[in-house]
């Protein structure tokens, strides 16, 4: 394996196993894929800033790739739970992960707390930003997500689609 000069062995490793190699141009017959990042500032809402940046660059195929950063108030919805739980403090942002699109998101969020405790479930709007939030998204340029309702939950869940 080629090691990139400026990337460790573990990156380097990585990158090819993903098929981006030391660059990120598509090779012939590979998926496009594009990389979004940004941040969000103190008191914006998290979900709503994220599915805000979704929105305005018509992504319609994305994921979190990660996503860092702080809380005053939280709002989750726990498993098999019908509304969410708030909470106000300070919350550390230590992991937020799923799917975006413009026709839907899926996000969840786990968060300590000053002790250190952990705590996540479903994200919902009214998570606001304390410090920053700093979020970096995947993007395939060739798939469509959307979210409908299939019966097997009460819930719209994801259907994967491949452009035309």
């Amino acid at each position: 394996m080629r090691r990139s000069p400026s990337l460790g062995f573990a990156a380097s490793a990585l990158l090819l196993a993903l098929g981006l190699g030391a660059c990120s141009a598509p090779r012939e017959g590979s998926s496009a894929m594009r990389v979004h990042a940004f941040r969000l500032l103190p008191g914006e809402d998290l979900r709503a800033g994220i599915q805000r940046y979704v929105d305005e660059h018509g992504i319609e195929a994305g994921w979190i790739a990660t996503g860092v950063g702080s809380l005053t108030e939280l709002h989750l919805r726990y498993a098999d739970r019908p509304s969410g739980e708030r909470r106000s403090g300070r919350f550390e942002i230590v992991s937020l992960v799923g799917t975006v699109s413009k026709h839907g998101s899926h996000l969840h969020l786990a968060v300590s707390d000053e002790h250190g405790a952990t705590l996540g479930g479903h994200l919902l709007d009214g998570c606001k930003v304390y410090t920053t939030a700093e979020l970096v998204l995947g993007e395939s340029a060739e798939h469509v997500f959307t979210r409908e309702r299939d019966g097997s939950t009460a819930w719209p869940e994801l259907v994967v689609r491949r452009k035309p």
